[in-house]
């Protein structure tokens, strides 16, 4: 579904974001993170 897709996540140092981010990169689909 999101593969070759681009992720922004903004507020990805704690909290939401930070969750967000952990869960994507742990995710089997291949996907670009931007962490701000």
């Amino acid at each position: 579904m999101l593969n070759n897709k681009t992720i922004w996540i903004t507020g990805a140092s704690s909290g939401i974001g930070e969750a967000c981010a952990y869960l994507w990169a742990k995710s089997p689909e291949k996907v670009n993170l931007i962490l701000t």
